[in-house]
């Protein structure tokens, strides 16, 4: 009987090198070598070194016992009891011995593939005690999270920034992010956030049991980021005063917020939008395992009555009075995984979204629910596939509201979902992946899915030939701080001939920029301009640079009223960014950063910041500057910082001062050995 044994882990060289050997193998060892982290249903190795006996294949006998959480049970599944077998099982806990007879032993421990994830401790006889932390296994075939393509596991498991698609669906603008999943503490964080959830308060046995699932895991996740109903991560704000916090536009990382969460004794962290929920969740779902990748949905519905359909309201002049919300973009998150409690054909791609918009089962959480389920149109299947499937397939409809109270429809041609985008594997560029919601519009496929939806309103809606038509076109650079043309542009596709008269307005944000009456047109085009000048625009442009453009047409005619809308970003300076030295492990560099002011103003308080994973130590650094920047000067700064990890690193820059805020930028830097 092995029973009085020492683990060599006792020593700090030797744990050194077990942990070194282990986490590489189990590619955990980004998070640090000093303590043992593995992953599920792959076997690790301990070394064991025998007091007072030697160890003897088939008379030797050792008992083991692994317990998670702070009550073990073999019926919940936290607590496991086995012993030593000829070979490892990795279908269950298993042990066994793969040293020749002596006292050294190298005894080799598997986890169940289906084990609850979390902090563990592993009894060896009555004498030896091993702490580890288990994490799901995407590279384990019996892993329900596993996935067959190595390029897509290192993306979407080991990369540690991304790219995240934010603007609109006529420019999508690319923001760097940095995940920072295994930066040091950041796990522990993560295996907090799952402490904090009310279910592990009311029942902790109960709820460290369900940390086998990723769908329960996955569910939790979306709740816990937000902050509406428990002690989760982020507040959201979208009023635009962030008194008592920052904007979301701060934000370049997850390490800060998590940090700041964690420092605050999981009060939440202010504020958060929902490329942040989305980026935050991201983080965590990859530190614990779960291939997880942002995704944004530009033209995003938020149906909060389940009926698949978006009514807005406007005035005579098209100021919206009313309405529910159509975002010009909206972020989630999508994890990996089987759904067992589903048909075979819902596995894969699963969306959840942390974003607090409407209760499920009582909580602000929602997913996950698979993408297949959505295209299809299967509006029954758990979790929240009615809502989600609003927000990329609900209708639009739009009303008049008169001043004498009486309403009328508006022609508004705008169709929901568009454009759905998430970073491409092993790349910075856009991958469309709109295929996986919906079926191409207009095909049999589409209305099929509409039929299973019972989305009644698009089954109905014909296609009709308005006759005169609105659209707002823009021009091919507008940058910030310089006055540009837009224009409203009215075409006649019916045979009516004549002059036929309209009248039209173009409004810009809360202001009216333009009225147009009394226009002829016969069956061709005409383009009404509308200057917009910086010192007009800079009080309605959102802090995302986005102008909310409005155009709407009366055709006195058929006395239909015809509106369009459009969002155009502007264009914020480039961040040049140069690295100094040659970029290698331990090897301090220099980033020479620059930006010249684009705006006809000086700029105060002028301050840049940079951070990358295995960058800049799991830290944001600063540079101020000590003197105003005036219009077309360079702001100009050096900043140093020390690369810790080999390979290709992404380093996030941000700009801010008085009147240019937030102006984002990064570089791609390879870091040799």
């Amino acid at each position: 009987l092995l029973d009085t044994v020492t683990c060599l882990q006792l020593g700090a060289e030797q744990r050194s090198n077990s942990c070194d050997f282990n986490n590489t193998d189990h590619r955990t060892d980004l998070n640090g070598v000093d303590r043992l982290i593995v992953r599920r249903g792959q076997p690790f190795t301990i070394s064991l070194y025998l007091r007072s006996a030697s160890y003897q294949p088939g008379v030797s006998s050792l008992d083991c016992v692994a317990e998670t959480g702070p009550q073990p049970s073999e019926q919940y599944g936290t607590r496991a009891v086995f012993g030593l077998s000829a070979n490892i099982n990795t279908s269950r806990w298993s042990a066994a011995v793969t040293s020749p007879p002596g006292d050294m032993v190298a005894l080799s421990i598997c986890s169940a593939p289906d084990a609850p994830i979390g902090r563990y401790t592993l009894t060896l006889g009555r004498s030896a005690r091993i702490e580890f932390i288990l994490l799901f296994n995407p590279w384990c075939a019996a892993d329900a999270v596993y996935m067959d393509n190595e390029q897509s596991l290192a993306e979407y498991v080991l990369s540690q920034d991304g790219i995240i698609f934010r603007g609109t669906h006529k420019y999508p603008i690319k923001s760097p992010w940095n995940f920072g999943q295994f930066e040091h503490g950041i796990l522990d964080i993560c295996l907090r956030i799952l402490d904090m959830n009310p279910k592990y308060m009311k029942n902790p046995g109960k709820d460290c049991s369900g940390r086998r699932n990723p769908i329960y895991v996955a569910r939790l996740l979306s709740a816990m980021v937000n902050c509406n109903d428990d002690q989760g991560v982020l507040l959201g704000n979208w009023s635009g005063n962030y008194g008592g916090g920052v904007s979301p536009l701060f934000w370049k990382g997850s390490q800060d917020i998590l940090r700041n969460w964690d420092a605050q004794t999981c009060q939440p962290v202010r504020y958060g939008q929902c490329w942040v929920f989305a980026a935050v969740a991201c983080t965590v779902f990859r530190a614990l395992g779960i291939p997880c990748r942002v995704v944004t949905n530009y033209l995003s519905a938020h149906d909060n009555n389940g009926n698949l359909v978006i009514e807005r309201y406007v005035d005579e002049n098209g100021k919206e009075i009313a309405k529910e919300m159509i975002w010009n973009y909206h972020c989630w998150v999508e994890s990996w995984m089987t759904r067992p409690d589903l048909k075979p054909e819902f596995n894969g791609w699963q969306a959840s979204d942390p974003t607090p918009q409407e209760k499920s089962e009582g909580v602000y959480c929602c997913g996950p629910i698979p993408l297949k389920a959505i295209k299809e149109g299967e509006l029954t299947l758990k979790y929240d596939a009615p809502f989600v499937f609003a927000e990329v397939n609900a209708d639009f409809i739009t009303f008049e509201k008169k001043k004498d109270g009486s309403t009328s429809k508006v022609i508004h041609d705008i169709h929901i979902g568009q454009m759905i985008s998430t970073k491409s594997v092993g790349s910075d560029a856009r991958e469309d992946i709109t295929h996986l919601y919906k079926y191409p519009e207009g095909s049999a496929e589409e209305r099929e899915a509409f039929k299973k939806a019972n989305h009644q309103t698009k089954l109905l809606k014909q296609r009709q030939n308005q006759g005169l038509h609105l659209t707002i076109k823009v021009s091919s650079e507008m940058r910030k701080g310089c006055d540009f043309d837009v224009f409203a542009v009215v075409s006649n596709a019916t045979q009516r001939q004549g002059n036929t008269r309209h009248w039209g307005a173009v409004t810009c944000g809360c202001f009216v920029g333009l009225t147009f009456k009394n226009i002829v047109c016969l069956p061709l085009e005409r383009k009404v301009p509308l200057r917009l000048n910086y010192s007009k625009y800079c009080g309605v442009v959102t802090a995302e640079n986005i102008i909310r453009l409005r155009a709407l047409l009366l055709d006195y005619t058929t006395n239909e009223t015809i509106l369009s809308m459009r969002h155009i970003v502007l264009d914020n300076p480039e961040i040049k960014i140069r690295v100094l030295g040659e970029p290698k492990e331990n090897r301090k560099l220099a980033a020479e950063i620059t930006l010249q002011n684009p705006l006809p103003e000086p700029l105060e308080n002028c301050c840049f910041s940079i951070e990358g994973a295995n960058l800049t130590g799991g830290c944001v650094i600063s540079e101020r500057l000590a003197s105003s920047v005036g219009p077309g000067q360079e702001a100009k700064v050096k900043i140093y910082f020390t690369p810790t990890r080999c390979g290709l690193r992404k380093l996030v820059v941000d700009f801010d001062s008085s009147k240019l805020c937030h102006v984002k930028g990064y570089r791609n830097v390879i870091i040799g050995k």
